[in-house]
């Protein structure tokens, strides 16, 4: 087990269960690669690692295996699965439906009070990441700029949707920064949209939005020619130039 394994669980609450807490630690274990693709992973060494009973750690392989993150082999044991291209882009185009029919709301609607005040807070703060090349607090501003914009058009659930379908787009995000996509052209589109939403322009906003989430079509053919062993070998590039089309 990795130490940065304790600094996630570390970042969990204590009054959530046990069997959540583990999820999470391991699922973004596996999002920021700490956790490599082809990795077995082992009931026993994490119950042991985390001083738990071995019950949550396997309904947290359960979860995990229905997030489409690790496999599990009967009797073989339990695996982090290579990113699949294909699950990476079913999962932008749910979220790209989810995130486009948001922005229209807000810019049509309007946001809750005080939304638009924090979403340019949330701007500032991510600008401020880009000297120090604070990736990882980057991609924590980035989460809760989308989910603002959920809840400032009071769509929880569609924030749930995000949430449940974001995993395998979320580990080609953390290999894509800042090579492949530079966290200021990302912040600028952020820009791009809250502008959108405060000028009232709806079409302005769902196109900004649409070329937003559409940059994983830049970034993900670079990924797979410069991280081959990280994705599926019998995936080919083509998905990318259907979905993109």
């Amino acid at each position: 087990m990795h130490m940065p394994l304790q600094s996630l669980w570390a970042e969990t609450r204590d009054s959530e269960p046990v069997r959540e807490r583990l999820f999470k630690v391991l699922r973004q274990s596996i999002i920021q690669g700490m956790l490599a693709p082809g990795q077995a992973l082992s009931e026993k060494e994490i119950a042991d690692h985390f001083s738990v009973s071995r019950q949550p750690v396997r309904e947290a392989f359960i979860r995990l295996s229905e997030a489409g993150l690790v496999e599990v082999r009967p009797q073989r044991g339990t695996y982090v699965v290579k990113i699949s291209q294909r699950a990476v882009l079913e999962a932008r185009f749910v979220r790209e439906a989810v995130e486009v029919a948001i922005v229209r709301q807000a810019a049509s609607k309007g946001l809750k009070s005080g939304i638009m005040a924090e979403l340019h807070d949330l701007l500032d703060r991510q600008r401020r990441c880009i000297a120090p090349h604070d990736y990882g607090r980057f991609y924590r501003l980035d989460e809760e700029f989308h989910r603002m914009l959920s809840l400032g058009v009071e769509q929880h659930a569609a924030w749930k949707v995000i949430e449940d379908v974001r995993a395998q787009l979320d580990r080609v995000r953390y290999l894509s920064v800042p090579d492949s996509t530079p966290i200021a052209r990302l912040i600028d589109q952020h820009a791009a949209i809250v502008a959108a939403i405060e000028e009232r322009d709806t079409a302005r906003a769902e196109h900004a939005m649409r070329h937003h989430l559409r940059e994983i079509f830049i970034s993900l053919p670079d990924l797979v020619k410069r991280f081959p062993d990280l994705f599926d070998s019998q995936e080919t590039a083509s998905l990318i130039e259907e979905a993109s089309q």
